[in-house]
């Protein structure tokens, strides 16, 4: 499995998502995001209803209906077997959840405020013979594979 580690450092992930969402979509995947931070889901939900002004990402928070058929699912908590079957989770709050690694690969974003967090998890999956981690920074507008 793969974990790409996302550091922002310039956009916030509100921003980030939409496009990382939109590329899997268009690969015929699903996602699911965990984010256990008061108002995140809230956040996410309009930031993907408003990411291009021609159209929308279909997705739902979880609980609300609908959970197996959307496309990406909005949840506070992350599960192993997501009722919307995704196999691409995003973790957007900088907090990892062993959860991810039942996935076939894993979004993990941090800020300043997480990085000892971040930096603690590379460490632990990067000696791990079925994990593939990858970081990534932003470099003004683009994101750059790094060490």
């Amino acid at each position: 499995m793969r974990v790409d580690f996302y550091q922002l450092s310039r956009d916030p992930v509100e921003q980030v998502l939409p496009v990382i969402a939109q590329k899997l979509l268009d690969d015929g995947a699903r996602l699911l995001v965990v984010d256990g931070r008061e108002g995140a889901l809230a956040r996410f939900s309009r930031a993907l209803w408003e990411w291009k002004p021609e159209s929308f990402l279909a997705h739902g928070i979880a609980g609300e209906g609908d959970d197996a058929m959307q496309p990406i699912l909005l949840t506070a908590e992350a599960a192993a077997t997501p009722a919307n079957a995704a196999r691409n989770i995003a973790l957007t709050d900088g907090v990892w959840r062993e959860e991810a690694l039942s996935f076939e690969r894993a979004f993990y974003f941090f800020d300043d405020g997480t990085i000892a967090a971040a930096r603690d998890c590379w460490r632990a999956l990067k000696g791990r013979a079925d994990v593939t981690p990858r970081f990534w920074r932003q470099e003004g507008r683009k994101w750059i594979e790094g060490p």
